[in-house]
């Protein structure tokens, strides 16, 4: 039951979006008015809100702005920009009159999905992907051609007389010309009779051609820029939020009346798991509700954050602590999971020839773990809403716009068309809010303080506690190597820990090309999974970011093993697979100046991986990393420099590429060097920045050099954010073998003893 000092003031749901409307910083995105025919809308019809939306992507205003609303959240990496790159290549407008938009979901729902329909609202995939890039090329060519058909039928001449480049229609034979932002109106009322033909990519002037700063930085700059703990709204009131230290526990009594009477405290309010389902609707089944469910948590309810926490951290409150209580330390859930892989039975991942009929031979048999690690986002988790019985309205910094709507949906149990959600930029989140789960607690508090908009808050001790951690990975593999030294049978077994299936993913373990091409003949792969309370959630690179440290250390083994160079040794493994492999391998290895003789304490090591695809040729980012280290006699590691090549097929944005591989190079450094999370008796022991080793500005960092030349060439632009979080971590490991003699099989490499003499 929760407990107000005062009854809560209904706010006219109308004067709130009104008020709403005109708070700087796009707040209010999705205010606009729905059509009537929204089941027969297309995704490039004309749109009737503002006489100028050439669909509801593309706006273009009198004075030639032209705005772009994108469904894919900005969390520092560019996808907003990519997006509005897209639309730019057949658009052919003025980059420098380009806006972006976060879109509406509301509006998706009511017109039929007209952001969803061929690009996915979340930000993982990026927007090169194959189906997003041709959806968004295909908006801009609508709009373009219906400038140009506006412009031929003003002037009675015909549309093929006629030129589009750099926002302005040209009639060349008469030297007329017209602005976009003059012909929008007229071109919003045309519907062509077929859409038109995209550009072969061998046309394309803008994309893959041009490195334009992303869009949201100058708004960045200048404060304006709206994130999730900005959001400001008339009558917003602040939660202060603690839930259950142990994962799973409940609640099990608290004092109100203790703080009721404290400065600014409204309410104290309860979110119980069992009853934070709304009624439930048909998108339950798209977005696996089973992973964003909330924990059992008690919010203090007050006019000013600082009062909600102060009055938080006051409240008596006692948890019932559940069986999470049993976990006594991390050593002992890992032993268990560690246990799984001398189980009789595992799912069996991949199989090929037949291992058991291998013998003889050298064999090469090691186990590999990481540990949890936490997001460790900047921005802590936040949101806002204001639920009533008419209807709701969210802003939150979600990874995920539609899931975050359905979720919104769901937990009011209100219908669809009654509920808006408004996306905010995001302060970093590293997979942390791509479950739901964040935006659901931000509705189930309002709702118990109905009518008024509450801001909710996670302290960061709260986000650490509360976190959906990365996935804990234990891998043996046994190689047994022909008289040549390479592999001729290689058995693996890895153990998962965690709940959900959907973060124990098998991307970078069994698809490796070294297991999947009859590059080793005889293959057999299993898993197994160990359950626990300890959540565990998407981070940079779900599981990938593992089975690239296991596999590309486990192969350098084998070539130490063996007495072959390492690079050598994978040149040869791939060199009856995808040339992308070994030209990535090659590069870098120059780069780095492999086989140089170096002091003594310094090594060189590579690593190479793919995501999310490795199994295929020409798919997915295939990303090879080469670094030098040193060690100090004492045992310190200073990572000199690093050499990364890659093959994303083409790049569409050079300078957003290089960014993101240093930043995902730098991610999967500080991964392996220094992250680990520990429980004890089911709580974590890291409870804020202070706690938890990662690197800092003042910390000595490499040099970071990306390197372009190993591009294939491909029409494919894939995904490159996630794919150098892989190999950067082995890279480092396996110089530091060169330079010690020290092999590392666990993460992070802090809790090693380096020291030599």
């Amino acid at each position: 039951m929760n407990a107000s000092r005062d009854t809560p003031v209904d706010s006219s749901r109308r004067r709130f979006l009104i008020n709403a409307s005109v708070l700087a910083g796009g707040l209010a995105l999705g205010i606009r008015a729905e059509r009537s025919d929204a089941a027969q809308s297309t995704p490039w019809a004309p749109d009737t809100a503002s006489g100028r939306e050439l669909s509801a992507w593309i706006e273009i205003t009198p004075e030639d702005a032209v705005i772009i609303r994108v469904p894919t959240p900005e969390i520092g990496n560019g996808a907003m920009t990519q997006a509005a790159m897209n639309v730019t290549e057949e658009l052919a407008c003025d980059w420098s009159k380009v806006r972006v938009e976060f879109c509406s979901m509301h509006r998706d729902f009511m017109e039929g999905g007209v952001y969803n329909r061929g690009f996915l609202p979340f930000f993982g995939g990026h927007g090169t992907n194959k189906d997003r890039l041709a959806y968004a090329l295909q908006l801009g060519a609508s709009a373009r051609e219906r400038l140009k058909a506006a412009a031929a039928q003003r002037w009675g001449v015909p549309v093929a007389d006629v030129t589009a480049q750099d926002s302005v229609i040209t009639h060349s034979a008469s030297g007329r010309t017209l602005s976009y932002g003059a012909l929008a109106a007229d071109a919003a009322s045309i519907t062509l009779d077929a859409e038109p033909a995209l550009k072969p990519q061998s046309e394309w002037t803008f994309l893959t051609k041009a490195s334009p700063a992303k869009l949201h930085i100058p708004p960045l700059v200048r404060g304006e820029a709206v994130y999730g703990i900005d959001v400001q709204v008339p009558g917003m009131v602040h939660a202060a939020l603690r839930q259950c230290p142990v994962h799973g526990g409940k609640l099990k009594s608290y004092k109100p009346e203790v703080v009721l009477d404290m400065p600014g405290v409204r309410a104290v309010v309860v979110v119980d798991p069992a009853k934070t389902r709304g009624t439930p609707v048909e998108s339950q089944a798209t977005w696996g509700f089973a992973t964003n469910q909330v924990q059992s948590g008690v919010a203090v309810i007050a006019d000013h954050y600082w009062q909600a926490k102060t009055a938080l951290e006051a409240l008596p409150v006692e948890w019932d602590l559940g069986a999470g209580v049993n976990w006594k330390d991390t050593a002992m859930i890992y032993a268990e999971g560690e246990a799984l892989l001398d189980a009789d039975e595992a799912k069996v991942l991949r199989e090929s020839g037949d291992v058991n009929a291998v013998t003889g031979g050298r064999v090469v048999e090691h186990t590999y773990s990481t540990p949890y690690c936490e997001n460790a986002m900047i921005e802590p988790l936040s949101g806002t809403a204001i639920v009533s019985a008419g209807g709701a309205e969210v802003w939150c910094p979600t990874q995920d716009m539609l899931q975050a709507y359905w979720v919104a949906v769901d937990e009011t149990g209100l219908k669809p068309e009654t509920v808006r959600m408004h996306q905010t930029y995001v302060g970093g989140r590293f997979g942390r809010s791509t479950q739901g789960d964040d935006v659901r607690m931000v509705v189930a508090v309002a709702k118990e303080y109905p009518g008024v908009p509450v801001k909710t808050i996670w302290s960061r001790e709260d986000c650490f506690e509360q976190g959906r951690y990365r996935t804990p990975i234990f891998a043996r593999y046994r190689a047994q190597l022909g008289e040549d030294g390479y592999p001729m049978a290689v058995r693996s077994r890895a153990s998962f820990i965690g709940t959900h299936p959907i973060y124990q993913l098998p991307l970078g373990y069994d698809d490796q090309p070294y297991f999947t091409s009859g590059i080793i003949p005889n293959v057999h792969i299993s898993r197994n999974n160990y359950p626990v309370s300890v959540m565990n959630g998407a981070y940079r690179g779900p599981c990938y970011n593992t089975h690239a440290f296991t596999v590309e250390t486990f192969i350098d083994e084998c070539a130490v093993a063996a007495g072959i160079d390492p690079l050598a040794y994978r040149l040869h493994l791939m060199s009856r697979w995808d040339e992308a492999w070994s030209d990535c391998l090659r590069v870098a290895a120059e780069k780095i100046g492999w086989g140089r003789k170096l002091p003594r304490g310094e090594g060189l090591g590579i690593a190479i991986s793919s995501w999310p695809s490795a199994a295929m040729r020409g798919t997915g980012t295939v990303v090879c990393s080469a670094a030098h280290v040193a060690i100090s006699r004492a045992g310190a590691i200073e990572v000199k420099r690093v050499d990364v090549a890659f093959d994303c097929g083409r790049v569409a944005n050079a300078d957003a590429v290089r960014s993101q591989i240093e930043g995902a190079t730098l991610f999967g450094m500080n991964m392996t060097l220094n992250e680990q999370l520990t429980i004890r008796d089911g709580v974590t022991e890291q409870r804020n920045f202070d706690s938890y080793p990662m690197l800092r500005l003042r910390d000595p960092l490499p040099d970071i050099h990306v390197h372009f030349e190993a591009l294939s060439g491909a029409e494919r632009i894939d995904i490159i954010g996630e794919a150098p979080v892989g190999p950067i971590g082995p890279a480092i490991g396996n110089a530091i073998f060169q330079a010690t003699g020290k092999r590392l099989r666990s993460t992070p490499f802090r809790n090693h003893d380096l020291s030599w003499s």
